[in-house]
């Protein structure tokens, strides 16, 4: 049961959270140049987004869950189950971010989920 709470922390916090981080730089926009102050008042910008300090605070708690994993779980099992991470980010850009996804994608999506669950299947 640990284990399933540390992987749910790692996929879920840290997707999340990067899909909180892609809300919040959508809102800012994309800096229109290199330049030190132009640079500066996009950082600014994106400080004030309250979805940067969630996606921020969410990728940390994901970060720690799979220091966790790392450390009571052997590595060729643990980085190949954050793989779900994909899977999830897929279905979190379509219906959070309200992004369009092909064909070609999704079968993506399905093969890392098939995956996933063999890597799973042997671990028992």
């Amino acid at each position: 049961m640990k284990d399933f709470i540390l992987f749910a922390l790692i996929v879920v916090a840290g997707t999340g959270g990067e899909l909180c981080v892609s809300r919040a730089m959508k809102s800012v926009g994309e800096a229109k140049g290199f330049h030190p102050a132009e640079l500066a008042r996009l950082i600014l910008r994106a400080l004030r987004e309250p979805w940067m300090w969630l996606g921020v605070a969410m990728m940390a708690s994901g970060f720690f869950a799979l220091l966790g994993a790392l450390a009571a779980l052997p590595v060729s099992f643990v980085v190949p189950m954050t793989a779900l991470s994909y899977v999830i980010g897929v279905f979190g850009g379509v219906t959070f971010l309200k992004e369009k996804v092909t064909r070609q994608r999704w079968i993506g999506v399905a093969l890392v989920a098939l995956g996933v669950s063999l890597v799973l299947l042997g671990k028992r």
